[in-house]
């Protein structure tokens, strides 16, 4: 093993025990979604955004906002609703009077964590504003591009189940998800152990009363972003994940299959999933772990596949099934 490779080993190592703490510190918040907290963490360290689909009240509000203190970096929360103007989410020019000129005043989307609750509740226009800052980190005001902070997180919800006064969210947002994320009702023991958290005093405004503290803060974290930048990509793991997304186009079920966009988010999780277990090289199994998250927003079914009953995740799972894994991973 040459010294470059120890290096990256190490770092690795160490990429992976931060790893685990912030998912420890989130966990004593954000009970019975191991999988979802572990995604999102995923995320966070890939430069992803991620939409988060499930009905009110499982916790996806209190997730961001634990994530937040573990993180130690700025959370601002957008309530979507259909009369939110994009100014409302980037901020607007306002003349100030007592010093006699206009000035920029920012909008909640400059911060670290953004959560953009009931994204879909906005309209086209509304969601444009935010389509900017998702792609390039800045936003656009009167002509002046304004770069957001680092690093600069988005988690959106919708609700699945409810379609009155909502507007859907168009392919390009939606390629612009690293991850789309299904949020279930916790199971029977789940839910009591979040009924314990809450009698012990669970508040968001003061997690330190669950023992809830930042393990690490934006320094780090971009930091640890840069260390999952250099984890290594073989030519046989490349090949896997152009092949998977090239079936979802092939698929007979599948009307327009997943982008280029979809292959680099999924080396992108790959990578941060390696260094998370502490390895300096990505496998086939870390893309597959993460396939259903990645392309299931990105595929639009054939309109007879619809009605047949199936769904973006049935193929995903039919193409991973399908795909040959290469035999040399590293």
């Amino acid at each position: 093993m040459t010294d470059a490779e120890l290096v990256l080993q190490r770092d690795a190592q160490r990429f992976a025990q931060r790893f685990e703490a912030v998912t420890s510190a989130v966990g004593k918040a954000v009970v019975g979604q191991p999988a979802l907290v572990q995604q999102v963490l995923i995320a966070l360290f890939a430069r992803g955004h991620v939409l988060i689909e499930g009905v009110p009240g499982l916790g996806k509000t209190l997730l961001v906002s634990a994530l937040a203190a573990a993180a130690d970096v700025q959370f601002r929360r957008i309530q979507f609703t259909p009369d939110l103007m994009p100014s409302d989410v980037t901020g607007g020019t306002i003349f100030d009077s007592r010093e006699n000129q206009f000035r920029f005043v920012p909008g909640p989307v400059f911060t670290q964590l953004l959560l953009a609750d009931e994204i879909n509740r906005a309209p086209a226009k509304t969601q444009a504003a935010l389509l900017e800052a998702m792609q390039e980190r800045q936003v656009t005001v009167d002509g002046k591009p304004l770069a957001l902070p680092r690093p600069f997180l988005c988690l959106a919800t919708q609700n699945p189940i409810e379609s009155q006064g909502t507007y859907a969210l168009p392919e390009a947002q939606l390629d612009r998800f690293l991850f789309k994320l299904d949020v279930g009702h916790p199971a029977l023991e789940d839910e009591k152990a979040i009924l314990r958290l809450h009698l012990q005093g669970l508040d968001p405004a003061d997690f330190g009363r669950i023992g809830l503290h930042a393990v690490i803060d934006g320094a780090e974290l971009l930091e640890l972003q840069s260390i999952a930048d250099r984890i290594e990509v073989s030519e046989a793991v490349l090949d896997y994940a152009v092949r998977l997304v090239h079936a979802t186009r092939a698929h007979r079920q599948v009307h327009l299959g997943a982008s280029p966009r979809a292959s680099i988010a999924l080396i992108a999780a790959g990578r941060v999933q390696a260094a998370a277990e502490g390895r300096g090289y990505v496998v086939p199994d870390d893309l597959q772990d993460h396939a259903l998250a990645v392309l299931r927003h990105r595929l639009l079914l054939q309109p007879d596949a619809d009605l047949e009953g199936a769904t973006p995740d049935e193929v995903v799972r039919e193409v991973v099934r399908q795909v040959p894994v290469p035999k040399t991973a590293a």
